[in-house]
Parts: structure tokens; C-alpha cells; sequence
């Protein structure tokens, strides 16, 4: 049975993984983001020897996914500076000799649910992961959706609520954009505090999830997506979810009249992997890359 490494790189962290064909992670080590010329020599030593067919990367962004471009597979205009026009594909494809699936890390997330998760019985979903950065993973007809680039679906543009008590967004780019103004950092700009010490403050979540609610009404009237999965260090929060279902309620006002609507609950879900959703959609991700240069499982 073939095996498969899988890179889930994030902006703090970089966790890679050994997985086989069914999604099972076998090994996994968890390495500190720093500056590249640390940190990848030490993510590709731990995947040398390693007897792996193919290796899968879902990388923080934005990235170059265009494949007849000659920087497929780059970081491009990430806010950590020394990651910017980093060839992460093609240092991987370089150094190990083996085919790289490359997507961004919440595409990543996305397939993982989409393939062994809570959405591997639809065609079409997007994941939205709410944390230190707020991401959308978006998958159409099975595969992740690329188009240009990649969907950007933290930087939409949102109604600031009138009684915000944050005058502008945190996002250095557009100010009041979701991420900008529903972000982990967000709520600690905002209120003083990191979420977790606010957890029984009502207003700090209903302010939330009133933006929260607000994107996912524009990504059911662009999209109409089958499932929602949200996800997240913000969404630890066990009152969020409930909270964002009665505001995307509220904010619909009854225009769209889907299944999905009539049961929220069964609509916009928890993640169903545990957090490994990531790694296991970057194992998807090799696999696929496997299949594509005549490897058979």
C-alpha cells in the first residue's frame, strides 16, 4: 500500500504527516513556522527516507495555482514577508523527487472534509475556518474550486454593525472586511482580551456571530453550497454555532427556500475530523498528484 506525506503549512506552525490511501495518519510531527531557511530544511528531513509515492502541501496564502504559470506552487503576497515568492512546490518536487499535490490550506480542509468528513456525501461545499485569519475552502463538483486564483472568502466586504465598538476593521487591506472585523485577532483589538477570557460575555459573540452570519448569507446566494462546515479556534466557542444559525435566519429574511434552510442545523455543521481535516485533505491532495503521474492504488 503506498503511503503519502502530507504538509499542513500554517502561519505559526507546520504539522507533517505520514498517511496511506484511506486517510490514516501514521506519523506526524508538529515544526514552528520560522524564517524559511530554518524551517524547510527540517520539513523536508522529515519526509526524506520516508518510502513516500507522492506528498501533498496545503499551504497558507495566498499562493500561485495556475499551472502554466512559472511560479505554480509559490507563495506569493503573504504578510509573512520572507515566505513571499517562496517555490514551495517546486522546492518539494526538488528535493524528494516525487509528485506534489499543492492547493491552499483551507482547500486543503475542504477536500479533507469533503473526502472522509462531514461533507463527503455532497458534491458541493465550502469550509470557512474562523481563527487568527478567517479562510474559505471551496469545493465544486467534488474538487476544490480555483478559478483566477483561489477563493479569498475572508476578505469579502461586511455591513459593519452600527454599534461595533471598534471604529474600523484590523485588516491592513480593507479595513472592514470579515476578517478585519470577525478575527481572532479582531476580538482581542476590540475588547481588550483574547476570546477565551471572554466566553460569558454574550455581546462579544452576538457581535460575531452577526458577521459570521452575514458572509455565509452572501456565500449561499453566490454559491449555494450543499453543506457549511465552519471551523476554527474562534468556533471552540460552543455558543457560536448555534448563534450564527438564528442570524443567518435572521439576515435571509425567508429568500431562500432550500432544504439546507429548513434545517440548520443539519446545514451549517461543526467540522468531522477533529482538527486533522487539513492534514487529511493534504494526504488527498498527494494522492491525487500520485494518480496524475500513472500511480495506481
Amino acid at each position: 500500500m503506498p503511503r503519502f506525506g502530507a504538509l499542513e503549512a500554517g502561519g505559526t506552525k507546520m504539522v507533517c504527516a505520514i498517511g496511506d490511501e484511506k486517510g490514516h495518519i501514521l506519523e506526524r510531527v508538529s515544526i514552528p513556522t520560522g524564517e524559511p531557511a530554518e524551517t524547510m530544511p527540517a520539513i523536508l528531513d522529515f519526509f526524506r527516507d520516508k518510502d513516500l509515492a507522492a506528498v501533498g502541501v496545503g499551504c497558507f496564502g495566498p499562493v500561485d495555482l495556475d499551472r502554466n504559470s512559472p511560479a505554480y506552487g509559490s507563495i506569493t503576497s503573504s504578510p509573512k514577508l520572507s515566505w513571499r515568492n517562496y517555490p514551495m512546490a517546486r522546492r518539494f518536487r526538488e528535493s524528494l523527487g516525487i509528485p506534489v499535490g499543492f492547493d491552499t490550506d483551507v482547500n486543503a480542509a475542504a477536500l479533507g472534509e469533503a473526502t472522509w468528513g462531514c461533507t463527503k456525501d455532497v458534491e458541493n461545499s465550502i469550509y470557512i475556518t474562523v481563527g487568527t485569519g478567517i479562510g474559505v475552502g471551496v469545493i465544486i463538483n467534488g474538487r476544490p474550486y480555483h478559478g483566477m486564483i483561489h477563493p479569498e472568502g475572508g476578505h469579502i466586504f461586511v455591513e459593519r454593525r452600527a454599534d461595533d465598538p471598534m471604529p474600523k476593521g484590523i485588516c491592513p487591506y480593507h479595513g472592514n472586511c470579515l476578517e478585519g472585523l470577525a478575527s481572532g485577532p479582531a476580538i482581542e483589538r476590540r475588547w481588550g482580551r483574547k476570546g477565551i477570557e471572554l466566553t460569558d460575555i454574550p455581546a462579544v459573540w452576538e457581535l460575531e456571530a452577526y458577521y459570521i452570519g452575514q458572509a455565509i448569507c452572501t456565500y449561499i446566494c453566490t454559491l449555494s453550497p450543499e453543506r457549511i462546515v465552519v471551523g476554527g479556534g474562534v468556533m471552540h466557542q460552543e455558543q457560536m454555532l448555534p448563534l450564527i444559525r438564528q442570524e443567518v435566519r435572521r439576515q435571509m429574511h425567508g429568500y431562500i427556500q432550500g432544504k439546507g434552510m429548513e434545517k440548520l442545523d443539519e446545514y451549517i455543521v461543526p467540522i468531522g475530523l477533529n482538527d486533522n481535516q487539513g492534514v487529511m485533505g493534504a494526504i488527498k491532495l498527494a494522492m491525487d498528484a500520485y494518480l496524475e503521474e500513472g500511480g495506481t492504488l
